[in-house]
């Protein structure tokens, strides 16, 4: 038995001619590769002189000075909490992390440490006090603009807004704060001798 052939019918091509080579999407058949080379190598699309992410203390100290001068970053950011402080993450990066506080009046952290976790804060404006508990016993410092703060691993203290206007602080912590143990303070004291 045959298969029977099936042919071609000429006929229709003339009805539905074969599709052209798709005209280009540039009108003159160019790019903008072919027009203006290489986007990458124009400096200022990719720029190597960036600064690297911090690893050091002095790197996460230059940071933090930067972005307290850096007003028109921060200033637009901030709210404030009459129930409590309030806080948003401003950056982070491999290993840190950084955050913008702001303190009403009274408003206190409460004694704590910052787990694994060191840092370097500064205020923004205002003013803050720090206590700190050590075995050589309580200390307090008034935290104002411009000046740094370096704490270390397991470093214990309360921030209080002391003042009678609002204040903001920007605080850095690394790495990136995953817990932060509260402390009553009379307990403290008695665990560090202070009495």
């Amino acid at each position: 038995m045959r298969m029977p052939r099936f042919r071609k019918r000429n006929r229709d091509r003339k009805q539905f001619p074969l599709p052209r080579a798709a005209a280009p999407r540039w009108s003159d058949g160019l790019s903008d590769v072919s027009i203006a080379g290489d986007p990458t190598a124009f400096p200022h699309l990719a720029r190597t002189d960036l600064p690297a992410h911090p690893t050091t203390v002095a790197g996460y100290a230059r940071l933090v000075r930067e972005i307290a001068a850096d007003r028109a970053r921060w200033e637009p950011l901030v709210r404030y909490d009459a129930l409590t402080r309030w806080y948003a993450r401003l950056e982070t990066g491999p290993g840190y992390e950084v955050w913008l506080l702001s303190w009403l009046p009274g408003q206190s952290s409460g004694f704590h440490d910052h787990g694994r976790s060191s840092g370097v804060m500064t205020v923004l404006q205002g003013e803050l006090t720090e206590r700190s508990l050590t075995a050589g016993g309580e200390g307090s410092r008034a935290l104002a603009p411009g000046g740094l703060r370096v704490f270390a691993t397991g470093h214990l203290h309360e921030m209080v807004n002391a003042s009678l206007e609002p204040a903001v602080s920007v605080h850095l912590y690394t790495p990136g704060l995953v817990e932060m143990n509260q402390y009553q303070a009379s307990a403290e004291r008695q665990r560090h001798g202070v009495h």
